[in-house]
């Protein structure tokens, strides 16, 4: 195992801690984290079953640009109204499923292996939005390769949001803005900027903020509205955390501390 891998300055229990990271010790823990190296796998059966399959080339890039355009609404439906929809908690059946994937994440938003989806729900939801498409455009072959490009773009998903939440300032203007969005999200005001990559969306139906001057700062924006009083009315997400709700992340700054770049106009 590398020293990166080893360094117990930047793990938090078991997970990596993207606030003490460094753009090279992400790279190390991204290449060799095994949902990544999962997904790897699966981008590359996607791609001998395409090739088995072909479906030519008009097809294959048509599929290929139908997930490119779909994936950004997509992810913003199910970001917006699945992950910081209130209801999953409120079931002992979903509260686990709701604290996996989202409320954990907004818990602590530096912890790797939270950050990521736990294939177990991500690769049926990648299954389900891109096959059919594919399927419908020209068969298996591009059903295979409509499939293998949402996986890729996942990984690219992940990659960015990784870089939103590391120790590290992105020489790319465009990453820059792109972080600082996200940051608003994780510490202004959770219901906006619900893009990774694209805010077109966001943009399209009014969610988009760009500083924390426009907008009031959300008393929700770290426990997505599971705060001490709906843990005891909706005991199980609490249960399954060991503790109460946290109100902001261990070492948070006070509320007039803006994370850098999130009060800058790009």
């Amino acid at each position: 195992m590398s020293g990166t891998l080893r360094n117990s300055t930047i793990r938090s229990g078991r997970s990596f801690d993207l606030g003490k990271m460094n753009l090279r010790q992400l790279w190390v823990a991204y290449l060799t984290y095994p949902t990544i190296l999962l997904y790897f796998a699966l981008a590359l059966a996607s791609l001998i079953l395409a090739a088995r399959n072909f479906a030519g080339w008009g097809a294959t890039c048509v599929s290929i640009l139908a997930v490119v355009l779909i994936y950004p609404v997509v992810w913003y439906l199910l970001h917006r109204y699945v992950l910081h929809g209130q209801y999953l908690y409120k079931s002992r059946w979903t509260a686990g499923f709701w604290k996996r994937i989202h409320f954990d994440h907004h818990q602590d938003p530096h912890l790797l292996d939270v950050l990521f989806g736990a294939p177990a729900t991500t690769l049926p939801t990648i299954a389900v939005i891109t096959i059919p498409v594919g399927w419908m455009i020209g068969g298996p072959g591009a059903a295979a390769t409509a499939f293998g490009t949402g996986v890729v773009i996942t990984c690219v998903y992940e990659f960015f949001h990784c870089i939103q939440h590391l120790n590290y300032k992105p020489k790319a203007a465009w990453i820059q803005r792109m972080k600082a969005r996200h940051v608003l999200h994780h510490f202004h005001d959770e219901d906006g900027n619900f893009g990774i990559t694209s805010y077109v969306v966001d943009r399209a139906l009014g969610t988009y903020y760009v500083d924390a001057r426009a907008r009031t700062r959300s008393p929700s924006v770290f426990n997505l509205g599971y705060n001490v009083d709906e843990a005891k009315r909706y005991p199980w997400v609490m249960r399954l955390t060991g503790s109460a709700p946290k109100d902001r992340p261990d070492g948070a700054r006070g509320d007039s501390d803006a994370p850098r770049g999130a009060g800058k106009h790009a």
